[in-house]
């Protein structure tokens, strides 16, 4: 009787330690924390050192623009990190508990930076979007035109009250939409080809494209949902420029892909943000 009573009790006890493990494996596994980021080399750099102003994690000394995920040197809160190509971060967004969103997917998601970010990054003219083409097209008449159109006073104020705040133009002096040294008799019956994201960069766009209306110019915008094909059509001389991107994405780009593309003007500024999934605060990376 003893014997079996010991063995009911080693019975017992087995399971209920095998139930402790399993309660503990599954608390540890509800505790997890997933933050999804881009996983384009300067964008990752941004929604890391945005996560690091916000006291979550911190980088390794001299991490910058290019940092990635190896670059964290303290994560107390054992956070696993998700890189997700940036156009799919908002679809991402209901299975993480976090993701940090480009403002021109977020916008085009539904989501207002403004209203729905809980943390935004600052408006720093260093990640200003850029109207890009082909190098040695700089100073084209149709490329002056475009640049002219997009640094309007237009322009600055469509952004402003169309946005507010979600996106921010840099432009110092907004002009009138038009170029002195341009010819713009000589350009009438032209069209210049835009590669750009659907928003907010074809939304801006069009009120370019009024303004080279008035000129009878022409301004045909094809949308890409992708940071890939704009910058390689452009470089095969298919579309003229292109408006979706930052600097130190262009930069990174060309080094990698031996493209020649430059920037000709800095018209605005998409804030980064950090937006709740599965949690609407940032409680729990406190």
């Amino acid at each position: 009787m003893k014997k079996v009573l010991s063995v009911i009790l080693a019975v017992v006890l087995t399971f209920s330690i095998a139930a402790a493990f399993s309660a503990c494996s599954n608390k540890e596994q509800a505790e997890e924390i997933i933050i999804a980021i881009p996983n384009d080399t300067t964008n990752e750099a941004r929604a890391l050192l945005l996560l690091q102003e916000q006291g979550i994690i911190t980088l390794k000394d001299g991490a910058g623009i290019t940092a990635t995920i190896l670059d964290i040197a303290e994560n107390p809160k054992n956070i696993t990190f998700k890189e997700v190509e940036a156009a799919q971060l908002p679809n991402v967004l209901p299975d993480v508990d976090y993701a940090v969103i480009n403002s021109n997917y977020a916008i085009s998601a539904g989501l207002n930076p403004v209203e729905d970010a809980l943390a935004i990054e600052g408006s720093s003219s260093a990640y200003g979007n850029i109207l890009a083409v082909k190098e040695g097209n700089e100073n084209s008449p149709l490329i002056k035109a475009l640049k002219a159109a997009l640094e309007s006073k237009q322009v600055a104020d469509y952004i402003k009250t169309q946005y507010n705040g979600s996106v921010v133009s840099v432009v110092d002096n907004p002009g009138d939409g038009y170029d002195a040294t341009v010819d713009y008799a000589a350009l009438a019956g032209k069209t210049v080809t835009v590669a750009a994201s659907p928003a907010p960069h074809a939304e801006i766009l069009k009120v370019a494209q009024e303004i080279l209306a008035a000129k009878n110019i022409t301004l045909k915008i094809v949308e890409y949902t992708d940071y890939v094909q704009p910058n390689n059509v452009v470089e095969s001389g298919e579309i003229d420029a292109n408006y979706f991107q930052h600097t130190p994405y262009l930069d990174d780009f060309n080094a990698e892909n031996g493209t020649h593309i430059v920037a000709v003007s800095t018209v605005h500024v998409e804030p980064l943000g950090v937006y709740g999934g599965r949690q609407t605060t940032l409680d729990a990376l406190k």
